[in-house]
């Protein structure tokens, strides 16, 4: 029996590599994919898999409630992965995320309640950034899906009220919806904002590294694969209404993690460049990813260190023709080639 899934934000990182595991590893999934292709979403993320008859594109946002309402009233179950995520660019303007976080989720939320009976439950993926931060000491200390949000950006507030919201409708109204808490994510096809692109990025170019602060933050690093695998767990075996901590117990000072790149790259700490330290920046994240691992069985397989992080090293050493065309803003002509070209946005006929 195939299972249609809807989507969200399928053409960002996160989601761009949970459809294509998707596709790989569940023969029996048919996957439409809701992306309103902002800045960060690149539809040749996907180019591998534009032409699987198990896959759809359609071009609209989150927050359009009759687009929303269509897709979700044809398919058995939702998994919501778009989201504005930079903390950076939320601390500049924090209204993109609103609308998109906050609003575009409820939308979600709205049509899944009205088409309950064919749409089995809804995946809410969220952050450990709702959790706030944790001290430096004791080490031992870690984010359990019962801890208190505590949200310390606009963005993680954003999350955090979206959170709410998916909880509200399991609560008022019964609906089978779930929340996954991941930690930081590592891996291909990530926009080169983020750090680790950025910084092998940077480097190739010649061009320094900027590290905050003292560089002592703590992050713990998941490759994007185990987060996929956790996500696809959390939809065929989680507990209604429940909420799934994800991490891979790899905490890393954000010092360490760059001198771990430039150890990759063949460079010196020369190539580091300290600026000033963003405001609000938590200093600790950590995950007790103990319910996930012993109710649904899933462990992390993908994200050691150093193997997992010089293998995402590579992969943009290797890929520099992908990432000069995300840096230019020259993929949105792959983009405009291979979808607006056809006139319905919603890629071939036989996707349908």
């Amino acid at each position: 029996m195939i299972t249609h899934l809807l989507i969200t934000g399928g053409c960002g990182f996160i989601g761009s590599n949970f459809i294509r595991y998707a596709l790989a590893e569940r023969p029996d999934w048919q996957l439409t994919n809701l992306d309103c292709m902002s800045y960060s979403a690149n539809a040749e993320n996907l180019a591998d898999v534009a032409d699987d008859a198990r896959y759809r594109f359609v071009e609209g946002s989150i927050c359009d409630a009759a687009l929303v309402d269509r897709l979700v009233a044809g398919c058995d179950g939702v998994i919501h992965f778009a989201a504005e995520s930079h903390v950076d660019r939320s601390i500049i303007d924090a209204r993109p995320f609103i609308d998109s976080n906050v609003a575009g989720t409820q939308t979600l939320l709205d049509a899944v309640r009205r088409h309950d009976d064919p749409v089995r439950r809804m995946v809410h993926v969220s952050t450990d950034e709702v959790y706030g931060e944790l001290p430096l000491e004791p080490t031992d200390a870690r984010f359990r899906e019962d801890t208190p949000i505590a949200p310390n950006s606009p963005y993680a507030a954003s999350k955090a009220a979206s959170d709410l919201l998916v909880r509200a409708a399991h609560r008022t109204f019964g609906l089978d919806v779930l929340i996954t808490r991941c930690s930081n994510n590592f891996g291909p096809y990530q926009f080169p904002e983020k750090v680790v692109p950025l910084f092998v990025t940077n480097l190739i170019e010649d061009r320094k590294v900027p590290l905050y602060g003292d560089g002592l933050n703590v992050r713990d690093w998941i490759h994007v694969l185990d987060h996929c695998e956790a996500v696809a767990a959390v939809f065929e075996r989680g507990a209604r209404g429940a909420v799934y901590n994800i991490g891979a117990d790899n905490e890393r000072t954000n010092l360490e993690l760059t001198q771990m790149i430039l150890d990759a790259m063949g460079r010196g700490p020369e190539m580091i460049e300290r600026v000033t330290d963003r405001p609000g920046h938590d200093r600790r994240y950590a995950i007790d990813s103990s319910r996930i691992q012993g109710e649904l069985g899933w462990r992390p397989t993908r994200s050691q260190w150093p193997e997992a992080l010089e293998d995402t090293v590579r992969w943009y050493v290797e890929h520099e023709q992908w990432w000069r065309r995300v840096k230019s803003g020259e993929y949105r002509e792959y983009y405009e080639r291979q979808y607006r070209g056809r006139g319905d946005h919603q890629g071939s006929a036989s996707r349908g």
